[in-house]
């Protein structure tokens, strides 16, 4: 059976749960404000945000083997999201998201912040390339970079 499957609103409790947690352990030393990450981000409001946007959740999908996981959310060739809870990293669980992706909706692009090291090499390590195209990460001074899907190499043979 395929643990990847589309969010529903019964998902939502997991959903902000995972989103939640996961920014604070990745991202807490990159932005350094723990009045956004203690503050302003909270499962409750998050929660009660898809529920009463169910609309949200139309391009999220799930990784449920007992109970959800991790998710992906991807729309139009882009990767918006990939988030696996901090319990379940490194057992392959994103990266059968990214696959799924990328054999599903054809995703080419991401966007990633430019300190987050891991996450990089994470998508490089399933064929993602870093581009030269960057901006600043709303409301902060940090950075995000682009990276696209690259193709396999290909193997000529001599003549």
């Amino acid at each position: 059976m395929n643990p990847i499957r589309k969010a529903t609103v019964q998902d939502v409790s997991r959903i902000a749960e995972i989103l939640i947690f996961t920014k604070r352990m990745n991202y807490r030393f990159i932005f350094q404000n723990d009045k956004v990450s203690f503050g302003e981000l909270q499962v409750l409001p998050l929660a009660q945000d898809y529920l009463s946007h169910p609309e949200k959740l139309k391009h999220i999908w799930v990784y449920d083997d007992e109970f959800v996981k991790a998710l992906i959310h991807v729309e139009d060739g882009w990767i918006h999201e990939l988030y696996v809870d901090c319990f379940f990293q490194n057992e392959g669980i994103g990266g059968k998201l990214l696959q799924f992706a990328v054999e599903t909706f054809d995703a080419k692009f991401l966007f990633v912040l430019e300190k987050n090291e891991s996450a990089i090499r994470f998508y490089e390590s399933h064929g993602f390339k870093t581009t030269t195209e960057q901006e600043k990460e709303p409301g902060t001074e940090e950075f995000i970079v682009k990276m696209e899907r690259i193709s396999e190499p290909q193997i000529s043979c001599p003549e």
